[in-house]
């Protein structure tokens, strides 16, 4: 049986008030929503226009969101980049950062002047700084249907988030890639579980939490997605408890529900 997140916890502006902490919310699937002292940054939100049905409900609407400073992207597919959710948040967002791929999709697609960036590349959005962290996740280029061009590695990426309060690394679809096992440790992570190859699977999964044994984990791309037979939306929190070291730090997060970064 398909494993189901737990109920929806609705939010509102005060998500994006100042504050004197860095809070991580759970925009379902892939997505968050990061304020860090002030600063806002939202990470692959997918609040609308999406083709497949969901097991959730979505915490915020986009006509919910007051503003965002940031948008982060870490590729095209549509279930990380929603054209929908990204024209309805133009007008409320400074900046649109990604690979530039998906820089170049903003522009010609929406119009949208995205910031496009290299992999390892460093750049700063209010007080964090944000490095783009290499991906293996071109699964384009083996389907007929979608090999509309040649991908490249730099078309994906995850994001390594420096705030005051501690580093986030959200790893981004991707298969186990060698250099992603020597990263300084991460302060948490948002840990994607999905077994499908793909992505990192689940012996992709014990090694990385091997790699960073005392790092919390927030699960990731599972729970949201009504599609059963789709390995890419159906990690299951008990079968990762079960396969990593210190299972008691695995975080699982309702929609919305907030997870306060504390550095040790």
């Amino acid at each position: 049986m398909q494993a189901k997140a737990p109920e929806t916890k609705p939010f509102g502006d005060e998500a994006f008030a100042p504050t004197n902490r860095t809070v991580i919310r759970w925009l379902g699937n892939a997505g968050a929503l990061i304020n860090s002292r002030g600063t806002t940054l939202m990470i692959d939100p997918v609040l609308s226009g999406f083709d497949m049905p969901l097991l959730i409900q979505v915490p915020i609407t986009e006509e919910e969101v007051p503003h965002v400073d940031g948008i982060l992207l870490t590729h095209c597919d549509n279930d990380h980049y929603s054209r929908a959710t990204c024209g309805k948040l133009a007008e409320k967002t400074k900046e649109f950062h990604g690979p530039h791929y998906v820089a170049g999709l903003l522009k010609e697609e929406q119009g949208i002047s995205g910031v496009g960036h290299d992999i390892g590349e460093r750049f700063q959005v209010g007080n964090v700084a944000v490095t783009l962290t290499p991906a293996d996740h071109a699964w384009q280029n083996e389907s007929p249907k979608h090999h509309t061009r040649d991908f490249k590695m730099e078309d994906f990426c995850g994001f390594w988030l420096d705030t005051p309060d501690g580093s986030i690394w959200a790893v981004g679809d991707s298969r186990l890639m060698e250099e992603q096992l020597h990263m300084s440790r991460p302060d948490v992570m948002l840990f994607d579980i999905s077994d499908s190859r793909w992505h990192i699977g689940l012996e992709g999964v014990k090694k990385m939490a091997a790699a960073y044994p005392d790092t919390p984990l927030i699960l990731w791309h599972w729970g949201s997605v009504d599609a059963p037979e789709w390995k890419e939306f159906n990690g299951d929190p008990k079968v990762v408890k079960s396969l990593i070291v210190n299972p008691e730090r695995v975080v699982i997060l309702a929609p919305g529900e907030s997870y306060c970064l504390n550095k040790k």
